[in-house]
C-alpha cells in the first residue's frame, strides 16, 4: 500500500499538513457508501434482469447508470489499493479482491501498477507502467514509419476506449504476464476463480444468454468511462511533464494531474477522482473527503478547472513537446516542422 506521501515528497511543507487532516477514513462513511452502492448495483442488475422479457433497448438504457456505479464501486477498490478506505489493511485487501471480481480487475496485480503510477507520473524518464502511453516529439519523429502507424493506432480515441478499454478488463485481466510477482498472479487466479463462481451461478439462474446480454454493455461502458477518466487525469494543457532529474511530486499533483469539473451526476458515479490534482497530493484522503479538501484550502484556489466540453479538445493532443513543455497534436508537430524551414 501506498505511504501517505511518496517517497519521492520533499521535506515537510505547508500543503503536506494540510492535506494530512484529509487523510483519515471515516469508518461508517466507508462502510455506508459500500453497503449503498452494493445495493444500487445489485438493484440495477434486477432491474436489467426484469427489462429483458419487455425490451433489450430498456436494458440498454438501465446499463448506463448501472456502470456508472460500477465505476464507482471501481474507485473504492481503488482506494482500497492506497489503504486509504479502512484502517485494517486485511480488511481494504478483501474488499478489494471481491470487487476486483465485479469488476474484472484482479486486485494485488492492479494495485501495485497503480503503486508505480503515482510514482512515476508525469516524469518522461519513467513511462510505461499504469499509463497512457505517450511519446515525446523527439521519439516519435526519430521512429520507424511501422512504429508510428502503431502509435497513431493506439492513440486513436475510438481504439483507445471504444476497443482497447473493454478488452483490457474482460480479456486483458484474465491472464498472468511474465514478471508478476506471487501476489499479482494470485490475484489474477483468485479473480477469474471468482468470476466462474459468480456468473456461473447467474447463468444457471437465469441464463447464459441473460447474463451476456446485462453484463457485457455494462463492463464496456464502465471500462470506457474509466478509462477516459483516467485519461483526462494527466493528458490535457497546460500540464507538467519533466525528467527524472527535474521532477516534483508537488508539481506533478498540482500541474500534471486534472482538477476535472464534473457535472454534479457524474462527479458521484466518478467518485470525486475529478479532485485528481488532490488524490494525487495525497493518495491517502479517501474519496469522500477529496471535495472538502478542495473546498476549504485557499491552496486550491488557482488550480485550473478542466470542464467536460475543454476536455474533449485533448483527444488531438499526442505527443509531449519538451520545449514548450506542452502536450500537442500530430498535426501542430508537422506545421510547427514545415514554419521553422
Amino acid at each position: 500500500m501506498n505511504s501517505p506521501i511518496s517517497h519521492n515528497t520533499p521535506p515537510d511543507t505547508s500543503w503536506v499538513k494540510i492535506v494530512r487532516q484529509y487523510n483519515h477514513p471515516d469508518l461508517l462513511k466507508s462502510w455506508g457508501q459500500l453497503s449503498l452502492n452494493l445495493l444500487f448495483y445489485i438493484t440495477s442488475w434486477i432491474l436489467m434482469i426484469v427489462s429483458l422479457k419487455y425490451s433489450y433497448w430498456i436494458t440498454l438504457g438501465l446499463s448506463i447508470p448501472s456502470a456508472g456505479m460500477l465505476v464507482r464501486l471501481f474507485i473504492i477498490y481503488h482506494d482500497c489499493s492506497h489503504g486509504s478506505y479502512f484502517r485494517s489493511e486485511k480488511v481494504s485487501n478483501i474488499v478489494g479482491l471481491f470487487i476486483g471480481i465485479l469488476t474484472f480487475t484482479p486486485y494485488f496485480h492492479w494495485s501495485k501498477n497503480h503503486e508505480i503510477h503515482h510514482d512515476t507520473a508525469g516524469n518522461l524518464d519513467k513511462r510505461g507502467i499504469g499509463d497512457v502511453w505517450t511519446m515525446t516529439v523527439a521519439e516519435y519523429q526519430a521512429s520507424t514509419r511501422w512504429q508510428k502507424i502503431v502509435y497513431r493506432f493506439y492513440r486513436n480515441p475510438v481504439t483507445m476506449f471504444c476497443v482497447g478499454a473493454p478488452f483490457v478488463f474482460i480479456i486483458g485481466n484474465r491472464f498472468t504476464k511474465k514478471g508478476m510477482g506471487v501476489k499479482s498472479r494470485l490475484s489474477v487466479y483468485l479473480t477469474n476463480a471468482g468470476l466462474l463462481v459468480v456468473f456461473g451461478l447467474l447463468s444457471l439462474v437465469i441464463g447464459v444468454k441473460a447474463v451476456v446480454m446485462i453484463q457485457l454493455p455494462v463492463i464496456s461502458f464502465a471500462g470506457i468511462f474509466g478509462f477516459w477518466l483516467f485519461y483526462v487525469q494527466h493528458q490535457f494543457n497546460p500540464t507538467y511533464w519533466a525528467r527524472s532529474e527535474n521532477w516534483e511530486y508537488r508539481k506533478v499533483a498540482l500541474e500534471g494531474s486534472s482538477y476535472y469539473k464534473l457535472p454534479r451526476i457524474l462527479q458521484y458515479f466518478s467518485g470525486n477522482i475529478g479532485f485528481h490534482h488532490i488524490h494525487h497530493l495525497s493518495p491517502m484522503i479517501p474519496n469522500y473527503n477529496l471535495a472538502r479538501c478542495h473546498r476549504e484550502n485557499d491552496l486550491f484556489r488557482n488550480i485550473r478547472p478542466l470542464t467536460v466540453r475543454q476536455s474533449f479538445r485533448t483527444l488531438a493532443l499526442r505527443l509531449f513537446d519538451e520545449k514548450t513543455a506542452e502536450l500537442v497534436s500530430i498535426r501542430s508537430m508537422r506545421r510547427r516542422q514545415i514554419g521553422n524551414w
